[in-house]
């Protein structure tokens, strides 16, 4: 790469002053022809390009987005990285992503700040710790760690947590390779290796329509222009079935908002993430110190990206008895981010 991260270049670069460094990714005019576009410029479209170009030797692929790399869904994850689901597709679907995870920073020569720091997942009820059992006995039997953690276990590992709440927490499962990323870490580093194999990334061009004809895509229409492909990749998060429409498609999904929010920074006091499917919360620490705190979802329909206090005081509720130490913990902002249903 032009820009190959290592040590090495960091001592040359500082001994420059670091102004020689090149940029990480153009942005480039589109062309008036693509063999794929891609539209959404976060993880999963940047992803997408990158695998496109590099395994399948798909290069000339565009990646538009209608505002900035990375600004959209995969600004507002919370970022948890986890493979232990129950059902075999699941489990295996996520275990592939898993093991890409572990090797994604050195894959992309960038660092994507992926925490190994550990999952856990609470049971509060006696159906609660049977299905949890379940669910540990079917990921071992898929090749996936995963293990059943104590109430004094799960105190040893978390000590501000309060295991006699409203939901009495009687054990949860552990998968110890599971973890945190940096989102926009994770975008940067997809955006920089796909440009890099020759895949353009076009910022701030919006899909205001698909061309069609006799039944097949011929094109995208975009506030840059008319872009002639046969192939479309929708990443677009909460508003697939907004593009598929302009597809003439109607997908069987619905949209809804899901609430997070971050505090103020502390001192490191959560060392794993905690999550909570009983009181509909979870909750893990950044690097920075932040406490990152998702929820349920809204079960309106809609697009707004933006939290509903209802559902944020139930959470913040939930999270407080489970830690009362937080209690005088301020929050600093709150958000929405749209998923399909």
């Amino acid at each position: 790469m032009s820009n190959h991260y290592s040590i090495f270049s960091l001592i040359r670069h500082g001994l420059n002053h670091n102004r020689n460094w090149g940029r990480a990714w153009h942005s480039p005019e589109p062309k008036r022809e693509y063999d794929v576009v891609i539209v959404g410029a976060g993880g999963h479209g940047l992803a997408t390009a990158y695998y496109l170009a590099k395994i399948h030797g798909i290069r000339n692929v565009a990646v538009l987005e209608k505002g900035w790399l990375g600004g959209g869904n995969t600004a507002r994850n919370t970022t948890i990285v986890r493979s232990n689901y129950l059902w075999d597709e699941s489990a295996r679907l996520y275990e592939k992503s898993m093991q890409l995870w572990e090797g994604l920073s050195a894959d992309l020569n960038y660092n994507v700040m992926f925490s190994q720091r550990g999952v856990l997942n609470l049971a509060h009820t006696l159906q609660e710790v049977r299905d949890t059992e379940r669910r540990i006995h079917a990921n071992r039997y898929n090749g996936i760690d995963s293990e059943w953690m104590t109430p004094a276990q799960i105190q040893a590992m978390v000590p501000g947590i309060n295991l006699n709440t409203h939901y009495p927490i009687l054990g949860a499962s552990l998968q110890r390779r599971g973890g945190v990323a940096r989102h926009d870490a994770v975008a940067w580093g997809f955006a920089r290796a796909a440009d890099e194999l020759g895949v353009h990334i076009i910022q701030n061009c919006p899909v205001t329509g698909i061309r069609k004809k006799d039944g097949a895509v011929e094109g995208v229409e975009t506030g840059k222009g008319f872009i002639k492909t046969r192939k479309i990749g929708v990443a677009v998060a909460g508003h697939s079935s907004v593009l598929a429409d302009m597809a003439g498609i109607r997908l069987p999904i619905e949209s809804h908002p899901l609430q997070a929010l971050v505090s103020e920074p502390v001192k490191p006091c959560i060392h794993t993430v905690v999550m909570s499917n009983a009181v509909h919360a979870y909750i893990s620490q950044s690097d920075k110190g932040d406490l990152v705190i998702g929820a349920g979802i809204d079960h309106y329909l809609g697009y707004a990206q933006r939290g509903s206090f209802r559902i944020i005081e139930h959470t913040l509720q939930a999270i407080v008895e489970m830690f009362p130490s937080l209690s005088r913990v301020r929050m600093n902002r709150q958000w929405g981010g749209i998923v399909d249903v």
